[in-house]
């Protein structure tokens, strides 16, 4: 269970964190993503420091339990948010957001498995 646990924490920490840095360096397609959904630009960095905080706390949670489940409980908040903003406006490509949400569920439920909730 515990090489499951930080198997999984490792692969959702390495999602996340890829996906924070192409928001935070300025990267064209999360903007074009942005527009798409109808989101002011002004927010792409925010949605990126939102990633990266929930890969820290993932990574953290590997030491404070607690941290972990908190920062996977925001992290799947975060993807049923971003599928939703795509089927909101008609579009059909959620997959990536469906593979990162399960990603970040199943890092819920091992580390709620594997360490409890505190």
């Amino acid at each position: 269970m515990f090489i499951a646990f930080v198997t999984v924490t490792v692969l959702g920490a390495v999602f996340n964190g890829a996906a924070a840095v192409t928001y935070l360096m300025g990267h064209e397609y999360p903007k074009t993503q942005a527009d798409m959904k109808g989101i002011p630009r002004k927010y792409v960095p925010v949605l990126g420091t939102l990633l990266a905080a929930g890969t820290v706390g993932l990574l953290a949670g590997l030491a404070v339990p607690v941290l972990g489940n908190l920062a996977a409980c925001g992290l799947v908040l975060y993807f049923i948010g971003a599928i939703y903003a795509h089927l909101r406006v008609g579009s059909r490509n959620i997959v990536g957001g469906i593979v990162f949400l399960a990603t970040a569920v199943a890092v819920l439920v091992l580390g709620l498995n594997y360490h409890g909730p505190w």
